[in-house]
């Protein structure tokens, strides 16, 4: 059995060795009354997964790919056996989660593999009626991403699809050395929370295309960036004030609004 677990520089791993960060990740879990199964992805040697096996009020399984973690935590954590997932959440499909309710609502929680944690959160994104809260540890430049609000220099893409759908909060920045290994940047960890928007009120797909083409060129005009993908005729459309400005001048309904507009051109 194996006793130690090798961080693995392929899955993206530093292992979170402080305990009080650990706890302190595993309390910012705010909306525990709202749900009963907690999700957290990439355990690792189970220091967070430890603090939520303590929480009654909900039941933690964990998602986990490297077949050493997983040898750690069924030989540590017996009782979580029948819960370890062992598969990529990048494949995450709520069936997973042994439950008769295909619509049970869940946390997802984790210190992310820093290599995927912008799929991660476009996982969550995919399943949000679902997930009514996430918390979890990122690059503090990712988490500085996903929290920008309009008109900063690292508000994008990502910024604007995951504030459509929840609120974000960037709980606290965490040092390298509380890491083995430690990873080259500081990290923070980010709480998100649904908000009440069930329907954008636009074509969703439309939605995510606009925002992605007006970023993908953000120091150009909104007109000059969308006019190569889309066709601007509209007269309301060519009227607005939107298509004067740039991506990151744009907050959410502003691009509902965009969007809205093309669909009627």
């Amino acid at each position: 059995m194996a006793m130690y677990v090798s961080p693995k520089k392929h899955l993206g791993q530093h292992f979170l060795k402080d305990e009080n960060i650990a706890k302190k990740i595993a309390n910012s879990l705010s909306l525990t009354n709202t749900y009963k199964l907690v999700v957290e992805v990439g355990p690792g040697t189970g220091v967070l997964t430890k603090y939520l096996l303590q929480e009654k009020t909900y039941t933690t399984y964990v998602v986990e790919i490297d077949k050493e973690s997983i040898i750690f935590l069924k030989k540590n954590f017996p009782d979580l056996e029948e819960r370890i997932i062992e598969k990529d959440f990048l494949e995450f499909n709520p069936s997973w989660i042994n439950t008769n309710e295909d619509s049970a609502t869940f946390a997802v929680i984790g210190n992310f593999p820093y290599n995927i944690s912008s799929q991660i959160l476009f996982k969550v994104l995919e399943h949000r009626s679902q997930i009514p809260e996430m918390v979890g540890m990122f690059q503090k430049e990712v988490a500085e991403r996903v929290a920008a609000p309009p008109g900063s220099k690292t508000y994008g893409i990502l910024s604007v699809l995951l504030q459509a759908f929840y609120k974000i909060e960037y709980l606290f920045t965490v040092h390298e050395n509380v890491f083995n290994p430690p990873p080259k940047v500081k990290s923070a960890v980010i709480r998100l929370t649904r908000n009440n928007t069930i329907v954008l009120g636009c074509n969703e797909e439309l939605f995510f295309q606009v925002v992605k083409t007006a970023f993908n060129q953000r120091r150009k005009t909104i007109k000059n960036a969308l006019s190569a993908r889309f066709k601007i005729s509209n007269p309301t459309l060519l009227e607005s004030d939107s298509l004067r400005k740039r991506a990151e001048q744009l907050n959410v309904n502003d691009f509902v609004a965009l969007t809205k507009m093309l669909e009627a051109s």
